[in-house]
């Protein structure tokens, strides 16, 4: 396949989208109490608020070429705990977490901000947290710009990436007939979570995928130029985040749970629910040569279901029987 007939392919639905832009169309949001409550937000916002539903947004162009910008928060006792990461971590995957909403959208990193509340007791651990935000920085290609300190009663981390791509990919793109990939191999932060909260030791492989994920950035832009049509990354959990495409896209998709990969220990069923993984999901409308990807990337890349027609429904199957999807998380859902 072409590199370029992708590239244009990605240019008119971006051409398309920003049309949507002017009108202020917003993408299309799941169930659930945290989607209610954003719901509610932008019909308060009306007008002043344009196409909020992506994993970044689009700002504006630059030649040929979109400004992709997104912010992501990690705060103490909600995305992390400190008996479970070392400070150099907290830094890294708070980062990293706001640069996969870069791969999310197919975009090049051109820098970042890091806007910092710290409480007394993390203040000798500060330059051990702004160290992992370098590191993750440093590995992704994001230059750090600025941000923004303050004092606060917990740890908290708010970083805003900003990047580029010629043509952005949208969780809104997939159609009917398209095929439904996913990179990597899930499960390490829900194997690694699970001995936490046991009290035990992760093992070494899981505590890994866990404490130091990896922003698929290089990847994004390798699958945006080869023929994916819509992608987001896996946040929230495998089977929460293609319900989002679903519902974004609203299509139909039918996942076989069986093919996901997975990693040692970990089943089908609760791969599908690890969340924090920042691995990609992305749609094709043709096959795309997953032998060239792992080639490239050292990384798997699996076809695990399918696009067709329907509306906002994601059916699981396990062999010929269909399960129901686990729950993802979401903020608002105790």
């Amino acid at each position: 396949m072409s590199g370029q007939d992708p590239i244009r392919r990605r240019r008119a639905i971006e051409q398309r989208a920003m049309r949507e832009t002017e009108h202020t169309a917003h993408t299309a949001l799941g169930s659930g109490a945290e989607f209610d409550a954003i719901r509610r937000i932008l019909e308060r916002w009306g007008p002043r608020a344009k196409r909020i539903g992506d994993d970044a947004a689009i700002v504006t162009t630059l030649g040929d070429r979109a400004l992709v910008v997104s912010t992501d928060s990690s705060i103490e006792n909600v995305h992390f705990r400190a008996d479970w990461l070392t400070p150099v971590e907290i830094g890294y995957r708070a980062t990293t977490a706001a640069l996969s909403d870069l791969a999310a959208m197919g975009a090049k990193p051109l820098g970042l901000l890091a806007a910092l509340a710290v409480p007394e007791e993390w203040r000798s651990r500060l330059e051990q947290i702004t160290d992992g935000i370098g590191d993750a920085a440093e590995l992704a290609g994001a230059p750090i710009l600025g941000g923004d300190m303050s004092r606060s009663g917990e740890l908290g981390l708010t970083i805003t990436v900003l990047g580029a791509a010629r043509a952005a990919l949208f969780r809104t793109s997939a159609r009917p007939g398209d095929q439904v990939y996913v990179t990597g191999r899930l499960g390490g932060p829900f194997a690694a979570l699970r001995a936490f909260n046991s009290g035990e030791s992760p093992a070494r492989e899981h505590r890994k995928r866990f404490a130091r994920p990896v922003a698929r950035i290089a990847e994004s832009i390798w699958l945006n130029e080869h023929g994916a049509t819509a992608a987001i990354d896996i946040s929230d959990g495998f089977a929460a985040d293609i319900r989002h495409l679903a519902v974004a896209s609203r299509v139909g998709i039918t996942i076989q749970l069986d093919r996901l990969p997975c990693v040692d220990g970990v089943s089908p069923l609760d791969a599908a629910a690890s969340g924090e993984e920042y691995e990609l999901i992305v749609t094709a409308p043709a096959a795309l040569d997953t032998s060239e990807f792992a080639s490239r990337f050292g990384l798997e890349l699996t076809e695990v279901g399918d696009v067709a027609h329907g509306k906002d429904e994601v059916r699981f199957m396990l062999g010929d029987e269909q399960v129901p999807g686990p729950p993802g998380y979401s903020h608002f859902t105790k």
